[in-house]
């Protein structure tokens, strides 16, 4: 029997599938401007603009010097391993799930590409404050917890690639301090975990460690993250010990 044909639905939502039209122009198409935009979807350039600015606030789009728009970190990486990012997302969520029943703090797991992070699962713990959800967000590596520890892997030769001066040529302000970073992803590695106070959002705490495969490579990392008002250093020890039974639970299914 031959397939159906895709049925558009009897209540679609406008702005949505404007939305998903102009991520996948971005993405198979390359750069655009409001005005390219507008005229393909064939609306005003004031909705164009507003389409365009909320994917850039969910890193599907980026904006360059000049004003066009392009494919942003989640759009990028969604070309990379989609099955086993999937894999490894559905093998962690019910682990992450124990983990916020311990700890009682929002758990994260996120994958790095280059010098970005996604955060493939996020789940939420139930106090009243707490640190929201951010699966699917993409901020830069050494901001967050899980780009850190994944980073730490890597040689002072390898990470200076990924932070090589030519990739920063459009936004020379988001280069890291490389003499930090180095000292910073040293204490990861001394450690076996890392405390990232405040580098991703103002009042949040995370701790983080490694998930590894097989070979003993860093696949992912692990955090859980807390308001800094509820951070208790003398409790560090006991998050650290909690990430790393969900860490080898986490790498017992994988393997």
């Amino acid at each position: 029997m031959e397939r159906e044909l895709k049925q558009r639905p009897p209540y679609a939502i406008a702005s949505v599938d404007h939305a998903l039209r102009i991520a996948t122009m971005l993405q198979l198409e390359g750069e655009l401007t409001v005005a390219e935009v507008a005229e393909r979807l064939g609306v005003a350039r004031s909705t164009a603009h507003r389409l365009l600015a909320m994917l850039v606030y969910r890193d599907f789009a980026v904006q360059d010097a000049s004003r066009t728009y392009r494919a942003g970190p989640v759009l990028e990486l969604a070309a990379h391993s989609r099955s086993e990012t999937s894999r490894l997302r559905t093998l962690a969520l019910p682990h992450l799930e124990e983990l916020v029943e311990v700890v009682g703090e929002s758990a994260n797991l996120m994958i790095r590409t280059g010098d970005t992070a996604r955060f493939i699962a996020s789940v939420e713990c139930q106090q009243a404050l707490r640190v929201g959800n951010r699966e699917g967000m993409v901020f830069p590596a050494h901001r967050v917890t899980g780009g850190l520890v994944t980073l730490a892997e890597l040689s002072k030769e390898q990470v200076e690639a990924v932070y090589a001066p030519e990739r920063y040529v459009e936004r020379p302000d988001e280069r890291p301090d490389l003499a930090r970073l180095h000292r910073d992803l040293e204490k990861i590695r001394t450690n076996g975990f890392a405390l990232n106070e405040g580098r991703s959002e103002r009042g949040v705490v995370a701790v983080g460690k490694a998930v590894r495969g097989a070979e003993g490579q860093a696949l992912a990392g692990l955090s859980i993250s807390m308001p800094s008002v509820r951070y208790d250093p003398h409790q560090l020890r006991s998050h650290v010990a909690a990430l790393g039974f969900a860490t080898r639970a986490i790498e017992n299914g994988l393997r």
